[in-house]
């Protein structure tokens, strides 16, 4: 493992006592070190290794020396799939749905995604910054140091770029990282009932455009589905944002297989998300990508679907599999990263470390980050999450309990 010696000075900060699960795969399970030491300069990993490997007397070594007191220490956990920013609330839709209402039925009786348009078209900025802020404050409770935030519930030019700004403004305001994604091509909006073509001219020629000028979304994506739109007109949104030089993403195959696995796939899109009818084909075109299948078994409970997503076939494929909230007022109204761990693998079938690496490293790579953040290694942004617990197992299987005990950012602990 590549080390850095301490500059004239030191290191910033050294932990010690500490168990780190790396995440860093090929080795130990989790990548685990125990009795270690992490080391951090400029915002950055300096050093990893066992504390017995340390290059001379810890409290000679950095300028501030931590005891993690035996802690288990984490890559900062990364939500790489969330709508965290809407107005209003759905929980009448909930009921709804308690009383025999299919989620297609909810949507096309006029609730669904446009419910939270009316809501969010008519909240200000300050309105819906001050809803979001304590959404993001249970994530990051829970040791998440990098989020993702979508838009989608404007379906017009003016909210979606109100609902990018609100997240940049979460992002400079409070301790996370926010990454933002533009999802004009979300749900069909009322006055263009009947002329989904034309939604697709304005998502396309001026929502767009407007997004790129901006500079407010590091990514684009589009629902790709029988209630949303069609694979062909998923096709020019990601043909748009080719031109404009954003990557993209797309929430595919969650209640058909229209292939949108395989036409992430051809854009080399970061990430496809859903994914509970994808085909063997799909699968195989995202491992051969790169392309990350990010599964959330929110929605997947939330809905009380029964079709498993093919886990067994992303595996078998090498395909990367990351875990995230999904958070959104109708089908994943879900604010605990740790909670979906759990689910990933009671639901799914993920082992205990598949469901850490899909909040960690894998997630990282959803999000374009890889390079960056999602393992322990010198190098990479001091992003880290400690927990007490006794093994990296326990964040997988405790739920309704948060063992985080604290979190650093770019090398800074919180305070």
């Amino acid at each position: 493992m590549a080390r850095e010696q301490p500059a004239e000075g030191g290191w910033d900060r050294l932990w010690t006592g500490a168990n780190l699960a790396t995440m860093v795969p090929g080795g130990e399970p989790y990548g685990a070190i125990r009795d270690a030491a992490l080391a951090v300069s400029d915002g950055r990993i300096a050093w990893v290794g066992a504390a017995a490997e340390l290059p001379g007397d810890p409290a000679a070594l950095a300028g501030k020396l931590h005891d993690a007191g035996g802690r288990w220490i984490t890559p900062g956990l990364i939500d790489c799939h969330t709508h965290l920013v809407f107005g209003g609330s759905r929980a009448g839709e909930f009921e709804m749905r308690l009383n025999g209402a299919s989620y297609e039925e909810v949507a096309r009786a006029g609730g669904g995604i446009v419910s939270t348009m009316r809501a969010t078209r008519e909240a200000d900025d300050e309105t819906l910054y001050a809803a979001a802020v304590p959404r993001l404050g249970n994530l990051i409770d829970e040791g998440v140091t990098t989020v993702e935030v979508k838009s989608g519930y404007g379906l017009d030019t003016d909210t979606e770029l109100k609902q990018l700004r609100v997240a940049r403004k979460l992002g400079e305001a409070q301790p996370v990282d926010v990454h933002t994604t533009f999802l004009g091509a979300h749900a069909l909006p009322p006055e263009y009932a009947g002329r989904q073509g034309a939604y697709i001219d304005l998502v396309v020629e001026e929502m767009l455009p407007a997004v790129a000028e901006s500079g407010l979304a590091d990514a684009v994506d589009a629902f790709c589905e029988g209630i949303g739109f069609t694979p062909k007109e998923t096709d020019r949104v990601f043909s748009a944002a080719r031109s404009h030089g954003l990557p993209v993403k797309l929430h595919a195959d969650q209640l058909s297989d229209l292939g949108g696995a395989a036409l992430a796939a051809r854009y080399d899109a970061l990430s496809a998300d859903h994914l509970e009818y994808t085909s063997e084909e799909g699968i195989a075109a995202l491992a051969a990508a790169g392309t990350v299948a990010v599964l959330l078994p929110g929605a997947f409970y939330t809905l009380r679907e029964t079709k498993l997503p093919p886990v067994d076939a992303m595996r078998n494929a090498g395909t990367g599999i990351a875990i995230a909230t999904d958070f959104n007022p109708g089908s994943s109204p879900a604010l605990s990263l740790l909670l979906m761990l759990n689910m990933a693998c009671t639901l799914f079938r993920l082992t205990p470390e598949e469901a850490l690496a899909g909040v960690t490293r894998e997630a990282a790579r959803a999000l374009g980050l890889g390079a960056d953040r999602g393992t322990l290694e010198v190098g990479k942004r001091a992003d880290l999450a400690l927990w007490n617990i006794g093994q990296p197992a326990e964040l997988a299987y405790w739920f309704g309990v948060n063992p985080c005990t604290g979190r650093v950012r770019a090398g800074e602990p919180d305070a």
